[in-house]
């Protein structure tokens, strides 16, 4: 099977194939009046809504399988990559302090991989990438605005020794079961997750697919709040201002009644050759927008990201 290169987004179609659409609903009209002004305009007549467990729902089948993305290469064969997803990190915040603050991270455990000399390589690496990875507790932006940090979660132990995303959601949720329960209009506009994407088996097989070896880090926002530009008919608006980090994220109503989590943010490793980035379409701009707008967002929030750390040091 073949086909046209030059007109043709590898990266474009790994962003459509991996992001996710949630059932969408609305929420009572009721309940919008109690929602936090600062987050959701006042007399807004509809907000639609999903729940948090329904997102990773939709990361169930990626992570037993692994999302399949059709990549063409300039001789116009076809491949197909299966990528796994895994949690990277993620911040909840609300609008009441639910629960006191307790980080968790993943350790590395790199000593039983000594027998393994590439495997200790990276492991090396990775432990001088997270030297600084630590996460900074008080904010940029008032309460009213943040909200209270519920639950935060930043993954440090190496690629081989994780469990794909939706596993490592269902171990937190049995400590923190507001990862399973929480509404998107119950959460502030600061909250989001990163999922890193590592990729596991191709096909057909081909030699010499190195290019085939890239990971990526996408950036979602997991409020409401962005569901604003989209609902208001402002579809086209920048989200790429460093000094608007509130305003990356956009959540788009699909025709099927569900809410799509286009990522807004990005960073890749082992991004190698021509193939990811092709120079006839919007690509190069792209993938530079939307890695200037993960690197805004946590510096708002101060948050030091061991992945993002990592992926943008080690980029090829």
């Amino acid at each position: 099977m073949a086909a046209n290169f030059r007109s043709h987004s590898n990266l474009e179609c790994f962003l459509n194939r991996i992001t996710p659409s949630v059932a969408s609903q609305t929420l009572p009209k009721s309940c919008i009046r109690d929602l936090n002004s600062a987050w959701h305009p006042i007399g807004k007549e509809e907000v639609e809504y999903f729940t948090l467990g329904e997102l990773w729902e939709q990361y169930n089948e990626w992570s037993a399988y692994g999302a399949s993305v059709p990549i063409v290469f300039p001789d116009g064969e076809v491949v197909v990559q299966y990528y796994v997803p895994y949690l990277s990190s993620i911040q909840i915040y609300t609008n009441k302090a639910l629960a006191s603050l307790r980080t968790l991270a993943e350790e590395s455990e790199s000593d039983s991989w000594s027998d393994d000399s590439e495997s200790e390589k990276h492991s090396k690496s990775w432990d001088a990438a997270s030297e600084d990875s630590s996460v900074e507790q008080d904010g940029l932006w008032p309460c009213n605005r943040l909200g209270y940090l519920y639950f935060q979660f930043m993954e440090r132990c190496p690629p081989w020794g994780r469990i794909p995303l939706m596993d490592k959601v269902n171990e937190l949720s049995q400590s923190y079961p507001g990862l399973m329960s929480f509404k998107s209009s119950d959460l502030s506009p600061a909250s989001w997750v990163s999922v890193a994407w590592y990729p596991i088996y191709h096909i057909p097989a081909r030699k010499n697919a190195k290019d085939l070896s890239t990971s990526f880090l996408t950036f979602h926002t997991i409020s409401s709040s962005f569901q604003e530009s989209v609902f208001n008919g402002d579809s086209n608006k920048d989200t790429s201002s460093s000094t608007s980090t509130l305003n990356f994220g956009k959540q788009s109503k699909d025709p099927g009644n569900s809410i799509s989590l286009c990522p807004f943010g990005l960073a890749t490793y082992k991004m190698q050759g021509n193939l990811w980035l092709n120079h006839e379409t919007t690509d190069l701009e792209k993938i530079m927008t939307l890695c200037s707008a993960a690197d805004s967002w946590l510096k708002q929030l101060r948050v030091h990201h061991h992945d993002f750390n990592f992926f943008i040091a080690h980029p090829r």
